[in-house]
């Protein structure tokens, strides 16, 4: 049974998710639940839950200083949330879950499906991971991008990463050290996570970091030759934009 506190500061929020719930995450127990960010914190230290869902907007204190209070994160984290842009890639950033309002029930069920299989994994480095982002907002060289695999969650700079190829729902990373790490998201959500770090999505199955990118072959329609001597194709549709793409970083 995952024990469970909603932190929501709005009462007919927190009894709809608690509805949801109970009837379609049997696993969840909600222990308690709170309207405010100092009740959270003195409840998760009294009663150790497994999963907070945590709404980021609340008046005063926000969600994330929640975490704050908690430097040793034991517990997993889905957060509750309106649209909020920057919040919302840090997030996905660290690899955690979060569902928007209001709640799709696929969703949440999902999601909780991932809590389960996830519980034990102590101390949760992802939460760190998040709130070390959120800390740094400003400065792209201390971010690190969660990647989680079959063993482990690693924590890549994306000044790190050459590129990444997909393969069905499958992505494999290419790192400067050598080294190769497949997890199972599709690369169109780390093209748009990346974007702003330099990389450029220049195929369907390829993204590439342009830092590394050593040369434009025109043959066989195009390819770009990075450092580790890799030849990435280019898809016609693409060309123009990452021709556009290398031209405005040369410059």
């Amino acid at each position: 049974m995952i024990r469970a506190l909603i932190i929501d500061d709005e009462q007919h929020n927190i009894e709809n998710l608690e509805g949801l719930l109970l009837q379609y995450c049997p696993a969840v127990q909600v222990i308690a639940t709170a309207m405010a960010v100092d009740e959270a914190v003195k409840k998760i230290r009294e009663l150790r839950p497994d999963l907070l869902l945590l709404d980021i907007h609340m008046p005063g204190k926000n969600g994330f200083e929640v975490l704050k209070e908690l430097p040793y994160p034991t517990f997993e984290v889905i957060f509750v949330t309106a649209f909020d842009q920057y919040a919302i890639q840090a997030i996905k950033f660290s690899a955690i879950d979060y569902l928007l309002k209001p709640v799709d029930i696929d969703e949440l069920k999902t999601a909780v499906a991932k809590v389960e299989a996830k519980i034990g994994n102590r101390p949760n480095s992802q939460i760190v991971n998040l709130l070390d982002m959120l800390k740094h907002q400003g400065v792209q060289e201390e971010h690190r991008l969660a990647l989680s695999s079959v063993k482990e969650t690693r924590f890549v700079r994306p000044a790190d990463i050459i590129r990444c190829e997909s393969s069905n729902a499958y992505t494999s990373f290419f790192l400067a050290t050598g080294e190769t790490i497949v997890v199972s998201r599709p690369i169109f959500e780390y093209s748009e996570l990346l974007a702003d770090y330099g990389f450029i999505r220049c195929h369907q199955s390829h993204l590439v970091n342009r830092a590394y990118v050593k040369s434009l072959l025109k043959e066989d329609g195009g390819y770009l030759l990075l450092e580790d001597d890799s030849r990435i194709p280019i898809s016609r549709n693409k060309k123009e934009s990452v021709i556009h793409r290398l031209i405005k970083h040369v410059n």
